[in-house]
């Protein structure tokens, strides 16, 4: 039975390695290397009859959509000349949590990535690049696999907003909410999203909450506590992964 093989693609070693440990590993080994960056393989084998084995790299890809696109290119055009592509790629790690929708210490799985502030200003308003006719500014998670992980982890299933720089004010988190309808706020997601459907690979995004978006309150982030969900949040995708339908993910 043929391994599900992942590409997990977050911002700092510490989100690759509470990832990591919530997919349990039974080996970890070298995998070949991402340029310029630390990664990190888990092979599981399925736990039971029929169910599927996976084999996961993990990697630190930096902070921001470009490194993670970057990152999450070079990782899968890598693959690819190999002839070992991946089936999905997930993008991972803490997030503000917009409230009253993500709480901290919640889950949230995107059913869309949204590149939040990538377009222009204007006297009436936030301009998006898709509305100026230049490209997009999201994507669709794979959908019935979104539907499942987000069940299953129990999560909010909504989009997630990636910025280039992080809301620091009441008034700015109200509009990119009221905007959206978003649950949480990250900077990684949508460059890996826009790698992914560049090689037609599935993609996902988990975030788990560590603090509110709007004012920065250093005494009120939970990272400890947010790394501890990501955690137990891949401890259950690795059983929806296992349990469920094989690849290809739709």
């Amino acid at each position: 039975m043929r391994a599900v093989h992942l590409l997990v693609v977050t911002a700092v070693a510490a989100e690759r390695d509470a990832a990591a440990r919530g997919l349990c590993p039974v080996t970890t080994c070298p995998p070949p290397a991402t340029p310029g960056r630390s990664t990190v393989r888990v092979t599981t084998g399925g736990a039971g009859l029929g169910h599927l084995p996976i084999r996961a790299d993990l990697v630190a890809g930096g902070v921001g959509p470009a490194a993670s696109a970057a990152t999450t290119a070079a990782a899968l055009t890598a693959a690819a000349a190999r002839d070992e592509p991946y089936d999905l790629v997930i993008s991972a790690g803490i997030a503000g949590g917009f409230a009253p929708v993500a709480a901290l210490g919640s889950v949230v799985v995107a059913d869309r990535v949204v590149a939040a502030d990538l377009g222009a200003d204007s006297p009436d308003g936030f301009l998006s690049v898709d509305t100026l006719g230049f490209g997009v500014t999201e994507y669709r998670s794979a959908p019935h696999l979104a539907a499942a992980v987000a069940r299953g982890l129990g999560a909010v299933h909504a989009p997630v907003l990636t910025v280039s720089t992080a809301t620091g004010t009441a008034e700015r988190a109200a509009e990119l909410r009221e905007r959206h309808q978003a649950a949480a706020e990250a900077m990684e997601g949508f460059g890996a999203a826009e790698a992914a459907a560049g090689q037609g690979t599935p993609f996902l995004e988990i975030r788990t909450v560590s603090n509110a978006v709007g004012p920065r309150d250093r005494s009120a982030w939970r990272i400890k506590e947010a790394l501890a969900a990501l955690r137990d949040a891949f401890g259950v995708l690795h059983t929806v992964l296992t349990r469920g339908a094989p690849p290809p993910y739709s």
